[in-house]
């Protein structure tokens, strides 16, 4: 996949609503289940953790693909 496809990929997943309800959906159960979780269950808590940075890193991603492409794509390779 080019980097054209990737970018023009996310945009259109950033700019689907339903995208975004989901996204916040499965957010919201992985914080609820960290904080509700057991204190005693430290391997359930952190594996809760860890779905919300998920989370978190693929919006990111998403975002910075969306981003690349309304600059242009004029960035210096890495």
């Amino acid at each position: 996949m080019r980097d054209e496809e990737k970018s023009a990929a996310a945009r259109a997943l950033l700019d689907n609503p339903l995208f975004h309800l989901l996204m916040d959906d499965i957010e919201t159960a992985a914080i609820n289940g960290c904080v509700h979780a057991k204190p005693t269950d430290h391997d359930a808590r952190a594996a809760y953790a860890a779905e919300v940075r998920a989370i978190r890193n693929f919006r990111s991603k998403l975002n910075h693909l969306s981003e690349e492409a309304k600059a242009g794509g004029n960035q210096a390779p890495a």
